[in-house]
């Protein structure tokens, strides 16, 4: 009985990986981007103790990961999670590009540590990520 729970309990061990895999992948992919768009090095800046920077790739990065989330939830296969992925990683992109042209002054008061800037980004974009993961509930 026991030895037949346990079998029950990894049947879908395979699915597990497959997802967890792409989601890794798929954070990868938007930190690599998100990092290369950004005029600032937020990996050298969060080092040196920058909170500004801290705030807003945390904010950022959690706001990928909650339509990522919503997407291995509510996808109906791999192809299907893979495809909203990429949607939020699109968004997300996007939930950056549109914080710049209302806060002009960003790519300067990120390295310069001003925190209220970095805690609004990294606000917004988890605000616009978790939007995004509730639309994917559809």
């Amino acid at each position: 009985m026991f030895k037949h729970q346990l079998l029950e309990s990894f049947a879908g061990f395979d699915d597990f990986l497959l997802y967890l895999g792409m989601t890794l992948v798929l954070l990868a992919l938007f930190s690599a981007i998100y990092v290369r768009i950004t005029p600032y090095r937020e990996f050298a800046l969060i080092r040196e103790g920058n909170m500004a920077a801290a705030f807003s790739f945390s904010g950022t990065f959690l706001g990928f990961v909650a339509p990522l989330a919503a997407a291995v939830k509510y996808s109906v296969n791999p192809v299907d999670m893979l495809f909203w992925g990429l949607v939020a990683l699109v968004i997300q992109i996007l939930a950056y590009l549109v914080c710049r042209m209302l806060l002009p002054t960003l790519a300067v008061d990120i390295p310069a540590g001003k925190q209220a800037s970095g805690f609004v980004l990294g606000i917004l974009s988890l605000g616009v990520g978790l939007l995004n993961s509730a639309c994917m509930a559809y």
